[in-house]
């Protein structure tokens, strides 16, 4: 649960230090994240076969109910690193095979989804410190490079280098600005 803390940590940060109780009755984000986690652990536990499904079976129903609540889909087998941020709620869906690194911010809307044809198809592999703006989608079998900044309403499907801020349906680099004050 120590990613959790990250998290939590993280939504501090943007709250001006709010009591942790009042970030986590407030925050959508942070119900989902919290469903996120411990079925994520779950998932990736040791424990005898049965017990892992009638406990996944149980937080798949938990993550049911948050996505009616939130309009936030985390499936539990993405793998999401610490300090993860949704800085509003609604429209958010994370495939199951997505990987986002480390201290990442999303934004409403943001789709991280399966796209493309034969060797193409597949889901992105994000790195740490990305900002996704606004309704930002990011799809197919890409990487998007650490501290990069991808704009709102932007449709990213090619592999984007570190450091680089895209924008735009289909995204270009627009400059070699870092996401260090978005994040």
């Amino acid at each position: 649960m120590g990613k959790f803390y990250s998290d939590i940590k993280k939504y501090k940060k943007y709250s001006n230090n709010k009591p942790t109780v009042l970030l986590v009755l407030l925050h959508q984000g942070l119900w989902a994240l919290w469903v996120y986690r411990i079925s994520n652990a779950i998932y990736n536990s040791k424990m005898p076969k049965l017990l892992k499904q009638i406990l996944l079976s149980f937080a798949v129903l938990c993550q049911k109910m948050i996505e009616i609540l939130t309009g936030i889909s985390i499936s539990y087998a993405a793998q999401i690193g610490a300090g993860f941020y949704i800085g509003h709620f609604g429209g958010i869906i994370i495939n199951a095979s997505s990987v986002i690194g480390d201290n990442c911010n999303i934004s409403q809307g943001v789709t991280i989804g399966v796209s493309g044809r034969g060797e193409k198809r597949g889901v992105p592999v994000i790195g740490n410190n990305v900002y996704m703006g606004a309704n930002a989608v990011v799809v197919g079998k890409i990487v998007i490079g650490d501290n990069c900044v991808i704009a709102a309403n932007s449709l990213v499907a090619k592999s984007v280098e570190s450091n680089s801020t895209v924008m735009g349906v289909p995204a270009i680099v627009i400059n070699n600005n870092t996401s260090k004050d978005y994040i």
